[in-house]
C-alpha cells in the first residue's frame, strides 16, 4: 500500500488543518494509508482548538515528493493555494466547499464538493455515509472548524447542513456549542503579539482575475480601531510583500466578529475594480462593508464579476 498525504491550503485556517486530520482518519479507517500534514503553522485560533482538545499540530511540509507520489486535497483545489510541487504528484481525492478554478488532473479522481459553509461539514457527511464512528476528540475538532468557517453561523455561507453537523458534533464532543464557540472565536482575535507581516499572511489566499494576481487576506477582530491604529505599518508590509511576491492587488479584510462588519484596506492596482465590485468609493484606500464577513461569498465573486464585466 502506498502512503498518501492529506492537506489543506497554504496559510491554513482551522478548517484546513482539521479537515485534513478528519479526512485522513476516515481514509485510514477505510483501509488507506494516509497522514494529515499542513502547508503552514496553525494560527492563534487553531492553536487554541488543538490545545483545548489535546491534539498535536500536524507536521508542516513544503513539498510532497519524493516522500509520496499521491496526495488528497481538502478545503482547496486551486493550484496557487496548494503545495509547491502539486504538478509532480497525483491528486486522488478532493473534498472542498470553494469554487473550482485552475485545477486539472491527468487521471480520474474522487471529487466531493458542496456549497456549504465548511469542508468539515462535508466530511461529517462522509463519516455518516460510511458508518464510521467519530471519536469525541475529532468531533470537537470538526465542530471547531464549522464554528470558525461560519463565524458561529453568522456568515452567509452557513447552511442547514452546517448547523445540523455542528449540533451533532457538539454532542459527541461533550461541549456547549455557543459558549465554546464564542471562547474559540475570541481566542483568534488576539492580535497584539502579531507582526504586520504575520497579520497580512495568516489567512491570505491568491486568485487569478483578469490576468492579475489578487491577494485577499482576512483578519478577525473585536476592535477595528485596534487594527487600524497600525495602518501605516500594515501598508508598508503589504507593499513590500506585494513587490516580493508579484501581487497586483492586495485586499486586507478586517472583520469585526461581534457586529459582522468588514473594513477593507486596498493596496495596488486596479483599485477601480474594487469600487466597481462593491459600488462604493475607496477613501484613502479604505472601504467599509457592513454585513460582509465571508471572503468566499461576499468578496471574491464580486471581484471576479467586476474583472470579467
Amino acid at each position: 500500500m502506498t502512503k498518501e498525504l492529506v492537506f489543506g491550503h497554504k496559510n491554513p485556517d482551522t478548517d484546513a488543518i482539521v479537515a485534513a486530520k478528519a479526512y485522513s482518519y476516515l481514509q485510514n479507517q477505510l483501509g488507506k494509508e494516509t497522514e494529515a500534514v499542513a502547508l503552514g503553522e496553525p494560527n492563534e485560533e487553531t492553536k487554541f482548538v488543538l490545545a483545548y482538545f489535546d491534539e498535536p499540530a500536524p507536521r508542516v511540509v513544503d513539498n510532497a515528493r519524493p516522500e509520496v507520489e499521491a496526495v488528497m486535497l481538502v478545503d482547496h483545489n486551486e493550484e496557487q493555494q496548494s503545495i509547491a510541487d502539486i504538478k509532480e504528484v497525483t491528486v486522488t481525492n478532493v473534498v472542498d466547499h470553494h469554487r473550482i478554478a485552475n485545477f486539472a488532473t491527468a487521471a480520474p479522481l474522487y471529487y466531493h464538493a458542496e456549497p456549504v459553509g465548511c469542508t468539515s461539514t462535508i466530511i461529517y457527511g462522509e463519516f455518516l455515509a460510511h458508518g464510521i464512528e467519530i471519536p469525541a476528540k475529532l468531533a470537537g475538532l470538526m465542530l471547531s472548524a464549522i464554528i470558525s468557517d461560519t463565524l458561529l453561523f453568522k456568515s452567509p455561507t452557513t447552511t442547514a447542513k452546517d448547523e445540523v453537523a455542528a449540533q451533532a458534533l457538539a454532542k459527541l464532543a461533550g461541549v456547549d456549542l455557543e459558549s465554546y464557540g464564542l471562547e474559540m472565536l475570541k481566542a483568534g482575535t488576539n492580535l497584539a503579539s502579531k507582526t504586520e507581516e504575520e497579520l497580512i499572511t495568516a489567512d491570505a489566499k491568491s486568485f487569478d482575475m483578469g490576468g492579475k494576481t489578487v491577494r485577499v487576506d482576512q483578519v478577525n477582530t473585536v476592535d477595528l480601531a485596534e487594527v487600524f491604529a497600525r495602518e501605516e505599518a500594515l501598508r508598508q508590509a503589504i507593499t513590500a510583500q506585494s513587490k516580493a511576491e508579484g501581487y497586483d492587488l492586495f485586499l486586507l479584510m478586517v472583520t469585526n466578529i461581534l457586529d459582522s462588519n468588514t473594513r477593507l484596506l486596498v493596496i495596488g492596482e486596479p483599485q477601480e475594480m474594487v469600487e466597481k465590485a462593491f459600488d462604493k468609493k475607496l477613501v484613502d484606500g479604505k472601504m467599509d462593508l457592513p454585513g460582509v464577513v465571508s471572503r468566499k461569498k461576499q468578496i471574491v465573486p464580486q471581484l471576479e464579476a467586476a474583472f470579467n464585466a
